[in-house]
């Protein structure tokens, strides 16, 4: 009998990611899809959907889920999300979060956020992470699904931890497509300034920083320096992220990167850098990495909307509910 789920937040990008995943997988059944106002079919805010999945997109309401869903995708914004999770679980509804705000601790979340509403739910929930947080999720009926600048570069740089120059500062550059802002049109992402562009943004001060820097002490028990400049690239989808950092100890890297995530399906190490074509509409990771003497490169790519949100959610969804965790997950790439 199949797991009837919602989705919560349909309007955006994750969301359509979300519905395009779910309406053909073999046991969720996508039951209910909402936002904030709902009165819309869905081919009316996603062209793409027509004659393939038509339906009416409701207006969001908690009872209304709990009665015809036991799991539920929420793809809203920080804040919005905390009091619908906080009501959907009361209910007894299990809760994939794509949003910020069950992924930090409290402090953390408070002083890049704002005020936590939840904080009880927060202690119990699951970081989205599967290759390192795996029996968290499989256990828990909350799901903190990580954006995708922390699951790129985690992914990268957590096998490489304990090799490295700790008193030395770690820069890492990031690029992802213009997807990754939302739906919602602001400077940075009107056509006339991101068209033949490319330029940082929130350099060194980004919110995501904190979310890696407590990420790699809680897993790792070492806290580095991060340096993180993300930047924005005029395309409509993928990342890419170049880290730079010293080693304490000789290595060889690709070594290194192999035996750490042997057996693991949705990582690939490449013999060479990596690109974002090659992960693109796939829930996958490519990384490389190379060293000079004691300088090492780290390269990975993802898709922003798939691996960076929407597949990965669904992969935790799989977890959480005891299925194989590729069940209905893309890994054909978006190319040529």
């Amino acid at each position: 009998m199949s797991i009837k789920c919602a989705i919560v937040g349909a309007s955006g990008y994750t969301g359509l990611e979300l519905i395009k995943i779910l309406i053909g997988h073999s046991e969720f059944e996508l039951a209910y899809v909402a936002n904030s106002e709902g009165g819309i079919k869905l081919s009316e805010i996603h062209r793409s959907m027509q004659n393939i999945f038509e339906v009416d997109i409701e207006k969001a309401d908690a009872k209304e889920i709990a009665k015809r869903c036991e799991l539920a995708f929420l793809a809203l914004p920080h804040k919005s999300a905390m009091s619908f999770a906080k009501e959907l679980l009361e209910l007894g509804v299990k809760v994939v979060d794509l949003s910020a705000d069950y992924r930090l601790e409290l402090e953390t979340y408070e002083k890049n956020y704002c005020t936590h509403e939840d904080s009880k739910n927060l202690k119990n929930a699951a970081y989205g992470l599967p290759e390192y947080y795996r029996d968290d999720i499989k256990n828990s009926s909350l799901v903190a699904n990580p954006g995708c600048y922390p699951t790129a570069i985690l992914l990268a740089i957590l096998p490489f931890m304990d090799y490295l120059d700790l008193e030395q500062p770690i820069f890492i550059d990031a690029k992802t497509g213009v997807s990754g802002a939302g739906k919602k049109c602001v400077e940075n992402t009107h056509f006339v300034t991101i068209n033949e562009n490319i330029f940082a943004y929130s350099p060194l001060t980004h919110r995501h920083t904190p979310e890696i820097v407590e990420k790699i002490e809680k897993i790792k028990n070492l806290k580095p320096e991060i340096n993180f400049i993300p930047h924005l690239l005029p395309i409509t989808r993928g990342m890419l992220v170049s880290i730079y950092a010293k080693l304490s100890k000789d290595i060889e890297p690709l070594e290194v990167l192999k035996e750490h995530y042997k057996g693991e399906e949705f990582i690939r190490i490449e013999e060479r850098a990596v690109d974002v074509k090659s992960t693109s509409g796939t829930n996958f990771c490519n990384i490389f990495a190379l060293k000079n003497k004691n300088a090492l490169f780290i390269n990975s790519s993802i898709d922003n909307l798939l691996r960076g949100a929407s597949s990965q959610a669904v992969v935790n969804a799989n977890i959480m509910y005891g299925f194989k965790e590729s069940l209905g997950i893309p890994k054909i790439s978006y190319s040529p």
